[in-house]
């Protein structure tokens, strides 16, 4: 059977309880393991209705840690801002914090991608076939995770080079990630969660426009099979990910 868990957050703050269900409490970062189990939990449902809290059901995950199963409701309390419960970030340094309460955090933690349309004068769309990672066997637009502290933009370029060996430009009229760049700087941002492990992943798709031919283009030994320009109908019949033909769809 699985077990119940509530994961009510507001404004960056998480109720937490204590081993019999006594709460709001607090994380201490830094905390080693104890020795009679996790001291602080995710309340269940029954334990925050009698709390006196309602909330607005957002979505469900399910969590298989081990052999148990994990059910979690997320939620936004109707209350005001929770002032004495715990700071989410403090949940991930706190090893006394039950596992499922610090996956549960992990979950709700955005997976950037940043990927790049490179269009060729004649209306073509660069695409390569992934050898490694979720798609792999797969045409997909260039592109990958964002690293720490960088902008999407500038991850779409270095993915380019990264994976094809070329150099790309994508527009930027505003400057939002360095010099200004002039042109279309129009881009895609997508947000989805794709299966009931509540993975949230956050997809920003940008432009370019380069004339790079085949010869010129050197694919990454160990992460792409193959590189290729497609007409706008093909790209759309060989693309495999949503946030991919979403954006091949949006192309004037």
């Amino acid at each position: 059977m699985a077990i119940e868990h509530i994961h009510l957050e507001h404004d960056g703050k998480l109720l937490l309880v204590d081993q019999v269900g006594n709460g709001p409490q607090r994380p201490e970062m830094g905390r080693g393991m104890s020795e009679g189990g996790p001291l602080l939990r995710l309340p269940s449902p029954k334990e925050a209705s009698a709390m006196g809290i309602s909330w607005n059901v957002r979505r469900v995950n399910r969590i298989r840690l081990g052999e148990e199963e994990h059910v979690i409701t997320y939620a936004t309390p109707e209350i005001p801002w929770p002032e004495e419960w715990a700071w989410k970030d403090s949940v991930i340094s706190d090893s006394a914090v039950d596992p499922v309460a610090r996956e549960s955090v992990y979950r709700t933690l955005h997976r950037v991608v940043s990927k790049v349309i490179i269009r060729n004068s004649n209306g073509e769309l660069l695409m390569a076939k992934v050898s490694r990672g979720f798609f792999t066997g797969c045409w997909t637009l260039p592109g990958g995770f964002v690293d720490y502290s960088e902008h999407p933009r500038d991850a779409a370029v270095r993915e380019a080079l990264e994976e094809l060996g070329i150099d790309i430009e994508i527009p930027d009229s505003q400057g939002e990630s360095g010099p200004v760049v002039e042109g279309d700087d129009s881009d895609l941002i997508q947000c989805a969660i794709f299966n009931e492990e509540g993975i949230n992943w956050l997809s920003f798709t940008y432009r370019s426009n380069a004339d790079f031919p085949l010869s010129e283009i050197k694919p990454k030994d160990d992460e792409i099979e193959e590189a290729r320009w497609f007409s706008k109908e093909e790209a759309l019949k060989n693309a495999v990910s949503i946030f991919d033909i979403e954006a091949i769809m949006r192309l004037d």
